[in-house]
């Protein structure tokens, strides 16, 4: 099923009729992830959409990657006793996993224990507040995600033992868009176009891509509250499909320095208040952008920089920013220019934005929330766009550029006034504590390989 109606007896009988037995309760996590709980049918009937509700720990939104909860959090810490949220499902999103037998996923909203308030520091509140900032300026988004990955030949937990090292990938030479290698590896990526379009969340296409065992497959534009909850659910079945067909798979952004990056390209565009009119084109303006386009575009290029920890979120993510490697380094724009970190392409009501700076490794809800914020900025302010970049971005020093490390983004994402006025003093504080504390664990509380075979014996 697509989406369920917000009938509950109806909900039941399509339940029933597809024969659902679990029923996976799941929020978004500032990592990206999902995380939440799995119900029976009845359960899911009886208690998640009833008086008694699901609930969870506000500790999953403090936590790092190992689950481990980290210091300096408002909203939940060793001090309250790391209290209860409500997850209330968003049965629009109730939909079948074809993957798995019997299951069914429905995404939630986080709200407060003892209120009907959404916790604003949960990503999926974030991307509703920018959305209601959209509305009151009489605009709607649609989005789509393209992103990439790579898959290896080894099983979860026997990439684990190796430590990630020495992985087999799917395919053993270079095959960007070639037929014959994606025909090898169609044995698993039919599943996971297949599934996808089974569970309601449209591919366009698949290919193979620049690096060894690497792919794309594309997701249709939707309205953007739909298209990140596509995203995310599209990356975890990934992972998944991946797993129960004896697959490994990352959306890691850098996962060797041999081969290319994985990339989260996001295209945009901007509609009238009931999403049927594209307010991107305009045939007597120059390059067809009407003035919408060219201030939401300007303020993308002004608030970037400042900008980038939400879409570039980890140590790694900046690996990713190589020069001639596909993936920017420059802030600017050009038609249809790959080079640059925005890429203008499309024509009449597909005319739009693709913004190239997030990797695969970005959360969608905060990737979209932050082109939002800074897009309607330059609406507010009229920053217009100006001329497009035309060359190799790469090489032209007089162009801004994207952070080149973390320790970067996360300074000029605390120190930035957008943020702040946009997502509001609490949340820009726990967002930038999140940072800050993932920046500490690398820079304080590790040791890498690296290190270990530079400095061991020979320092």
């Amino acid at each position: 099923m697509n989406a369920a109606p917000p009938d509950r007896d109806t909900i039941a009988e399509r339940l029933r009729l597809d024969k659902m037995e679990t029923v996976i309760c799941a929020v978004p996590d500032i990592w990206g992830r999902l995380v939440g709980k799995r119900v029976t049918t009845e359960s899911f009937l009886k208690t998640a959409l009833g008086s008694e509700g699901l609930h969870g720990s506000l500790y999953l939104f403090v936590v790092d990657m190992d689950m481990d909860p980290r210091p300096g959090y408002a909203v939940s810490n060793w001090a309250s006793g790391f209290s209860d949220f409500r997850l209330v499902p968003d049965v629009s999103t109730l939909r079948t996993l074809p993957w798995l037998p019997a299951t069914a996923i429905v995404v939630c909203d986080a709200y407060a224990e003892d209120s009907d308030e959404l916790v604003e520091v949960a990503p999926r509140t974030i991307l509703r507040r920018q959305i209601e900032a959209g509305r009151a300026a009489g605009v709607t988004f649609k989005f789509a995600s393209e992103l990439e990955f790579y898959l290896y030949r080894n099983a979860p937990a026997d990439a684990w033992q190796r430590q990630y090292q020495g992985l087999e990938p799917l395919s053993y030479y270079r095959s960007d868009y070639h037929i014959l290698q994606s025909t090898k590896d169609d044995w698993i990526i039919s599943k996971i176009r297949n599934g996808m379009n089974a569970a309601g969340i449209e591919v366009e296409f698949s290919k193979s891509e620049w690096g060894l065992g690497q792919q794309e497959v594309n997701l249709r534009y939707t309205h953007v509250l739909e298209m990140a909850d596509r995203h995310l659910l599209y990356k975890n079945g990934v992972k998944e499909i991946a797993a129960l067909n004896g697959l490994t798979a990352t959306f890691m952004a850098k996962p060797s320095m041999d081969d290319i990056g994985s990339s989260f390209h996001a295209h945009v565009s901007l509609w009238d208040e009931t999403g049927s009119r594209s307010l991107m084109h305009d045939a007597q303006a120059p390059g067809r952008m009407s003035e919408v386009f060219r201030t939401f575009l300007g303020g993308l290029l002004e608030n970037s920089h400042q900008l980038a920890w939400m879409s570039a979120p980890n140590v790694n993510s900046y690996k990713r920013f190589q020069s001639s490697s596909f993936a920017p380094t420059a802030i600017a724009w050009g038609e249809d220019n790959r080079t640059c970190g925005f890429r203008v392409v499309g024509e009449h009501e597909s005319l739009r934005v693709e913004n190239r700076i997030p990797g695969a490794d970005a959360n969608p809800y905060l990737v979209y929330a932050a082109m939002m914020m800074a897009g309607l900025y330059g609406m507010r302010e009229k920053i217009d766009c100006g001329p497009a970049h035309a060359g190799n971005a790469y090489e032209d020093r007089a162009l801004a550029t994207i952070p080149v490390t973390l320790h970067d983004a996360v300074e000029a994402f605390e120190r930035s006034p957008l943020a702040v006025a946009g997502l509001g003093h609490d949340v820009h504080a726990h967002l930038a504590n999140f940072a800050r504390q993932e920046l500490l664990a690398f820079e304080r509380e590790t040791v890498t390989d690296w290190e270990r075979v530079r400095y061991f014996e020979r320092a």
